[in-house]
């Protein structure tokens, strides 16, 4: 391989990755070290970036002064229904739509695929409505029950993956005897497992950041998400920015955790929009 080539190719393209990668972890890297600073090092001019000394106390003061113990645990539990409620109704429809003739699949597909464009703002003021009437306010339904039915997107990230499926395995499977359900089961489910992990990963990311529906629905305290929990810590301890960035860190790390496990899944998921592998 020529030095030009070499360059072209290998050098260049990696030396632009580690430069995006710099630039787009230095604000984490920021955070964590903040998180560690005494609030004195904080506002130092000029400002340094490692702190003279490591304040781990600043942690063990953050959950002293609010419970965030509590709202992670709300977090994760709304979390992890949203993700059940995903895995169970998007792959269902975007099978029903994609492999099984029915009169209308494509004229509701192309429904769902419009849902996309109507921005979530307009359907805060009916859902309330409807909620409130329900008595569901301040539980956590409001926040989950939505994932049962389905998402557009995770719909047609499914459905792209399943047409590149050979629809032979099926057909093989229906000469054996298998019912549809089986077939759903023991040979669609297993086959959509990358596409299954990126939904189940973005579900989390987005249950995990959600602010509004939080702040509208949860109004006791004892229930608030972490995304609550720190806007009302900052509102009562603004100015204690290490306990802030300690928090912060905190609610970072399972959002990094996840990507890092679920990675391999969601870069084989890219198979939805180019053929089955």
């Amino acid at each position: 391989m020529s030095a030009a080539k070499l360059v072209r190719t290998k050098i260049f393209p990696h030396t632009m990755l580690i430069l995006f990668s710099v630039f787009f972890l230095f604000p984490f890297v920021w955070l964590v070290f903040t998180s560690l600073k005494s609030p004195n090092e904080i506002f130092e001019l000029p400002p340094r970036i490692i702190p003279a000394s490591f304040q781990w106390s600043n942690y063990k003061a953050a959950f002293e002064t609010v419970p965030f113990g509590r709202y992670m645990l709300n977090t994760l539990v709304i979390c992890v229904v949203c993700i059940i409620g995903q895995l169970i109704a998007s792959p269902l429809v975007a099978y029903s739509i994609s492999r099984i003739p029915w009169v209308g699949s494509k004229i509701i597909f192309a429904i769902v695929l419009a849902t996309m464009i109507l921005p979530s703002q307009v359907q805060l003021i009916p859902q309330y409505i409807i909620f409130a009437k329900l008595g569901w306010i301040n539980t956590i339904l409001p926040l989950t029950i939505g994932a049962f039915f389905g998402a557009p997107f995770y719909i047609f990230l499914l459905r792209q993956f399943l047409l590149g499926v050979p629809k032979e395995l099926s057909e093989a499977a229906k000469m054996d005897g298998a019912s549809e359900f089986r077939i759903y089961a023991q040979i669609i489910l297993p086959t959509l497992k990358p596409a299954l992990a990126t939904v189940a990963l973005f579900t989390f990311v987005g249950a995990y950041t959600d602010f509004m529906g939080p702040l509208i629905y949860l109004n006791d305290a004892a229930k608030w998400t972490l995304t609550l929990g720190l806007q009302g810590f900052q509102q009562d301890h603004g100015a204690q920015w290490e306990k802030l960035m300690a928090a912060s860190t905190i609610m970072a790390i399972p959002m990094i955790l996840l990507y890092f496990f679920g990675q391999k899944y969601y870069m084989q998921s890219g198979s939805a929009f180019t053929g089955f592998k």
